[in-house]
């Protein structure tokens, strides 16, 4: 298992007891844990040969060994280590020197201690990006995937969905919020349940589709109540967020949450904090959070509907699941899959799909994605009696030759005259039945003028207006 970034600790350094203290205790109360105080900075270059160490606060001015002459030995040695230097009013100078040496941040004593949480966040997750933009380049390159066994309930074989996989294993281990986006259907909640498997969290993945809650439902459920806080709470109630304690809470269709639920989750998001209905006492959250849409959250954001800050937020990761018509291959795969484990639900032999049903499968958008393909098939079997699988209700849902010859072929151009003309590139049948839909009503209905103006004889016309389709 990949090692848990956030595990890495913080360590700080400076010469007075009370001011580790101080900020030690800031950076817990701000939900940042593991942090190491050091008073004697001689030992630092040995501490960092035995700790993991992700960050470093170094206070410039040191009996012994100062910050300044610190800086350097580490850059060179450990240049992974995001090193703030914690400066006096008058060493603005010195500042920028040390900046040039390779200093991540500077500080200036006395230290606000929002501040110096913010410099601290900010320089854990520049190393945990660096760490994970090295750690996907080595899985792109050796076409690597650690952990196949967690990514088996997602049946596929395509390309696209093993780089979504080893793009997980990258950033799964991290604590920042995960997006994850793709249309209904496409299978967001696997990839979910694969980062928590993959996280390290001991507890509960917790899941919550929050389409249609207004804010007191969305409050109520994700936080919890207090006795009384409500007519009918007659009992203090945990929130979902509590059951995910030290697990996971995946936050399903996240675009369709009211601005006042937005305010709130964006808190979760930022200090971990939250507060049950009827409480003013802050609870704190240790739970890893997962986010999905198949809404274009850019979209919302311009109409007003969702805020920029917590759209930012959310995106520290995002996961693009690409749907089932960029990835046709599956089809077979899905498609036997589906009717393995549908006839087997129902105590039914397995039945033989057509050769031809895969191709008809792979021409269809599907909307739906694999949802929609498991729906079908589903309702396939069921109505089987016997013999090899029919393929009627499939057809019913997808219809046949236009949609066939116009998915099969290359992509059209939008500027395409045809295109523009159908809104979409048209069939042979389609053009021969607008041509003479259109010399009809020219020659008002007379059939020797249209067959004339179309270059075929009367008879030929007849036969093809019997023919055509209403």
């Amino acid at each position: 298992m990949t090692p848990n970034l956030d595990m890495r600790k913080i360590l700080l350094v400076d010469d007075e007891p009370q001011i580790l203290k101080t900020t030690m205790l800031s950076l817990q109360s701000s939900g940042l844990q593991g942090v190491m105080t050091l008073s004697d900075s001689t030992q630092v270059l040995e501490l960092l040969t035995l700790e993991p160490i992700a960050v470093i606060v170094l206070d410039l001015r040191m009996p012994q060994v100062s910050g300044l002459e610190l800086l350097p030995k580490i850059v060179a040695e450990y240049p992974d280590i995001p090193v703030i230097l914690v400066t006096a009013n008058d060493e603005i100078d010195t500042v920028v020197e040390a900046m040039k040496m390779g200093a991540f941040d500077y500080l200036v004593k006395p230290v606000d201690p929002s501040r110096m949480v913010a410099s601290v966040r900010k320089a854990l997750e520049m190393r945990n990006m660096a760490k994970e933009l090295s750690s996907l380049k080595q899985y792109m390159l050796a076409d690597r995937l650690d952990h196949p066994d967690v990514f088996a309930p997602i049946v596929t074989g395509n390309k696209k969905m093993r780089a979504v996989f080893q793009y997980v294993e990258v950033v799964s281990p991290t604590r920042e919020p995960i997006m994850i986006v793709g249309e209904t259907g496409v299978g967001k909640e696997l990839i979910a349940k694969a980062i928590h498997q993959l996280s390290g969290c001991k507890g509960e993945f917790v899941a919550l589709n929050v389409a249609g809650l207004d804010d007191n439902m969305f409050t109520d459920t994700l936080f919890g109540h207090k006795k009384g806080a409500f007519t009918g709470a007659e009992v203090s109630r945990d929130g979902l967020i509590s059951k995910a304690s030290g697990g996971t809470l995946f936050l399903d269709e996240i675009g369709d949450i009211n601005e006042t639920s937005q305010i709130k989750l964006l808190r979760l998001l930022q200090e971990q904090e939250y507060y049950p209905v009827g409480s003013d006492l802050v609870q704190k959250s240790d739970a890893r959070i997962l986010m999905a849409s198949n809404r274009d959250l850019q979209k919302l954001i311009a109409e007003g509907k969702f805020r920029n800050d917590l759209y930012y937020r959310l995106f520290a990761h995002q996961i693009h699941v690409p749907p089932l018509r960029e990835r046709t291959d599956d089809i077979p795969l899905l498609l036997d899959h589906f009717l393995a484990s549908t006839a087997k639900s129902i105590g039914k032999k397995k039945p033989t799909a057509p050769p031809e049903l895969p191709v008809l499968l792979s021409v269809y958008d599907f909307p739906g994605n694999i949802r929609e393909l498991e729906a079908l098939v589903s309702d396939a079997v069921i109505r089987h009696t016997g013999g090899i699988l029919s393929m009627e209700s499939f057809r019913n849902v997808i219809g046949e030759e236009r949609r066939t010859a116009e998915r099969a072929m290359a992509p059209v151009p939008d500027d395409e005259p045809l295109k523009n003309l159908f809104g979409h590139f048209p069939t042979i049948a389609e053009v021969e039945n607008y041509m003479i839909g259109e010399a009809m009503k020219l020659s008002e209905g007379n059939q020797g003028v249209a067959s004339n103006m179309l270059g075929i004889g009367r008879q030929t016309l007849n036969k093809r207006l019997k023919k055509r389709e209403p």
